[in-house]
């Protein structure tokens, strides 16, 4: 599991395990609690275009747009640093404003 990114009180995670998923994803846990189920996944591409849309989530329609929003912001980066994931490296967390 790798850390993609911070924003706010959440963590945006890639899991490795998802390389053969037929979209890109993120998913988002609490920080500060661990052993947690992810409380969103986010899709982030379709057909290899940027796409980024709730898949699933338990948080808020407010928290879910600030989500969607960010990573629309910093679409290109957070694609990267899932690269890197599915390709065994080491990712640096960015924190990302909303």
């Amino acid at each position: 599991m790798g850390q993609l990114a911070f924003l706010r009180m959440f963590i945006l995670v890639a899991i490795s395990l998802d390389v053969n998923d037929n979209r890109r994803h993120v998913h988002v846990f609490m920080k500060g609690r661990r052993h947690q189920h992810s409380l969103a996944r986010i899709w982030i591409e379709k057909n290899g275009e940027r796409c980024v849309e709730i898949a699933e989530s338990e948080l808020s329609a407010r928290d879910n747009e600030m989500l969607v929003a960010a990573i629309n912001r910093h679409w290109e980066t957070i694609n990267k640093q899932i690269t890197k994931v599915f390709n065994g490296e080491k990712t640096i967390s960015i924190n990302i404003e909303k």
